[in-house]
């Protein structure tokens, strides 16, 4: 299949998600450019904002197996991973494939998961692969974690250690929707609980087409300056005897991003260039997906958040001050 085509028919899905969850165009660019990446997103948002209505939509896109995963303080390792089950006929042991053996994963409310279980996620993530009692199991291709956390609660929830925060390619904030768009929710969810009928899906996307889209995007040109402008941003969040870190910032800023958030950035902005139908990457691609790809990488100290200081606003600043050449 050509590319032209390919982005094609992404791009109508695309449509098709925005029609289905008004309002949040950015979340539907977040999730298919996780999915052309290859990596995973941490939705963050009160309740109520259609986070598990969007992934559960985003699946319906795709062919494969879609598993939605309710995490809670008493869940054990086994429970997503699977478990070798004894069998007393045959004396044997046999393994039974726990939750994480699909494509698209809902790990709803990840931060009320306890640290062995958020742990048993890291090598899924990272390595796309469970190992239980010695033995390595692959996990099916593609392979993505969508995980949600309330920002709100605390009461039963545990801090996703920085470890497993690096680990998402993307961390995306959902926010009240505007009158408008709160309307035509409205009017969207009355017209399906009349037809009650769902089947109005377009051709879904292929395992093929995924790695055939991934391919192509590889391929995408990114000059030189603007990878010597990725690494300096990148390089600019991180203490110590930083020439490119703005003054600014030098007592916000306590932990900065590591390489993984540089290619990531990378491959994020290969993404948005490809569907946006280029075959080169902007100055432009690195502001849209910047804040994104950092948000969670970036760590403020206790007097820059008591000052009013979010990651948000560190990132803009940077954006700002670091020159492109």
């Amino acid at each position: 299949m050509n590319e032209i085509k390919l982005v094609d028919k992404i791009n109508r899905l695309r449509e098709y998600q925005n029609k289905k969850i008004i309002g949040n165009n950015h979340l539907t660019n977040s999730l298919f450019t996780s999915l052309l990446c290859g990596g995973h997103i941490l939705l963050e948002g009160p309740p109520g904002l259609a986070k598990t209505r969007a992934v559960h939509t985003f699946s319906q896109t795709l062919e494969g197996c879609f598993r939605r995963i309710q995490f809670t303080p008493d869940m054990l390792p086994s429970d997503i991973t699977g478990n070798e089950v004894y069998h007393p006929k045959d004396l044997s042991f046999h393994f039974v494939q726990g939750p994480l053996f699909a494509n698209v994963i809902l790990a709803d409310e990840l931060n009320r998961a306890p640290a062995k279980v958020q742990s048993s996620l890291l090598e899924a993530m990272q390595e796309k692969q469970i190992t239980i009692g010695g033995v390595t199991r692959k996990l099916p291709e593609p392979f993505i974690v969508l995980a949600t956390q309330n920002p709100l609660d605390e009461e039963g929830t545990f801090v996703l250690p920085e470890a497993q925060k690096d680990r998402f390619l993307l961390n995306v904030i959902l926010d009240y929707p505007k009158e408008d768009d709160e309307l035509e929710i409205l009017h969207l969810v009355r017209k399906e609980e009349e037809k009650n009928d769902n089947n109005d899906i377009p051709e879904k996307l292929s395992s093929q087409e995924i790695i055939q889209a991934r391919k192509e995007i590889a391929d995408i040109y990114v000059s030189d300056v603007v990878e010597k402008y990725m690494v300096r941003l990148i390089q600019s969040t991180r203490k110590g005897n930083n020439e490119y870190m703005p003054p600014i910032l030098r007592d916000i800023i306590t932990m900065g991003a590591g390489p993984r958030a540089t290619l990531a950035l990378d491959q994020c902005v290969r993404a948005t260039a490809w569907l946006a139908g280029r075959d080169y990457v902007t100055p432009e691609d690195i502001f849209t997906i910047a804040p994104d790809v950092l948000r969670h990488r970036i760590r403020l100290s206790l007097r820059a958040v008591h000052d009013g200081w979010t990651s948000d606003k560190v990132i803009n600043t940077l954006l700002k001050e670091i020159p492109l050449s």
